[in-house]
């Protein structure tokens, strides 16, 4: 089976209790109050230059494949980043005041989004590589009910059908007390990827462009079958903090960057009432996000 064909997989015979992508899930365990912002309360937020560069750097990665082998150059790679930040501005014209009260402008924005496209030909080269899937979405359905769904970077399928999922991040690389947070989106990928075909991933690869390092996890069934407990867990927590309305904060570094921190009672604010009509107990679907890149 392709992984095209086990992203078309869903396990429909299972009846579906929820669902959950690795972004929402990150944010339960981050903050279990910024999930109810973003899934119950659905607040919008501003556009954040950093993680906007993200998806940036993201398109400009996804199309240089579109590109014959010879021609995926520095170059080449370069040339598509005007063309495709004209491209998110069409489909979001409000990108274009995210700078106005942004202590950095955008041509130090665009010019680091260059340094991160120039860095990543340091890391591998594109010439050599034919990915089998690019921006794949894939979602599967636990015994439980519970379904996983998501979108993965790149998929690699070696010739004798070992596969190696790549993520790019436009951050830096995490320490080394922080690589488990970091592995738990590719780990949570290959689960999804393994209950769709039966066979673990050979290789989990995180390429983190701001500083040109890469991490490589060869995770086996134990791992897997832990993250499957660890998603189970937290979405039971989730529907328990549906059935109390109780949407704890939890107070961290990512508090600086928050959009919701007026709001927040860690910092004197007070959260909008909870919706009178219940919201659906499942993330709302999944678009590719970034904002974990940073």
């Amino acid at each position: 089976m392709t992984t095209t064909d086990a992203a078309a997989d869903t396990s429909p015979s299972i009846p579906v209790i929820g669902s959950l992508s690795p972004s929402r899930a990150g944010d339960f365990m981050t903050c279990p109050l910024l999930y109810r912002f973003r899934v119950i309360d659905r607040i919008p937020e501003r556009p954040s230059p950093a993680a906007v560069r993200g998806t940036l750097v993201h398109a400009v990665l996804e199309r240089l494949f579109d590109l014959p082998a010879a021609g995926r150059t520095v170059p080449a790679a370069l040339d598509l980043l005007g063309p495709q930040w004209e491209r998110l501005l069409g489909e979001e014209p409000g990108l274009a005041t995210m700078f106005e009260d942004a202590e950095q402008g955008e041509a130090e924005w665009f010019g680091q989004a260059r340094e991160m496209v120039e860095r990543y030909f340091t890391l591998e080269d594109p010439q050599r590589l034919e990915p089998a899937d690019r921006e794949l979405f894939v979602e599967t359905v636990l015994a439980s009910g519970l379904k996983l769904r998501g979108y993965i970077d790149r998929v690699d399928v070696a010739p004798g059908g070992d596969v190696r999922v790549v993520d790019y991040k436009t951050g830096m690389a995490p320490r080394a007390d922080f690589e488990a947070r970091a592995l738990f989106q590719m780990k949570f990928y290959a689960l999804v990827l393994w209950r769709l075909h039966g066979r673990v991933p050979r290789l989990l690869q995180l390429m983190y462009l701001g500083n040109g390092e890469i991490l490589r996890y060869a995770p086996d069934e134990a791992d897997l079958l832990a993250t499957e407990r660890k998603v189970e867990a937290l979405w039971l927590a989730i529907r328990r903090a549906m059935d109390s309305g109780e949407w704890r904060p939890r107070k961290s570094r990512i508090c600086d960057w928050c959009d919701h921190k007026e709001r927040c009672p860690s910092f004197g604010g007070t959260p909008p009432p909870l919706p009178e009509v219940p919201a659906p107990r499942s993330d709302p679907a999944p678009r590719p996000d970034f904002s974990d890149d940073v």
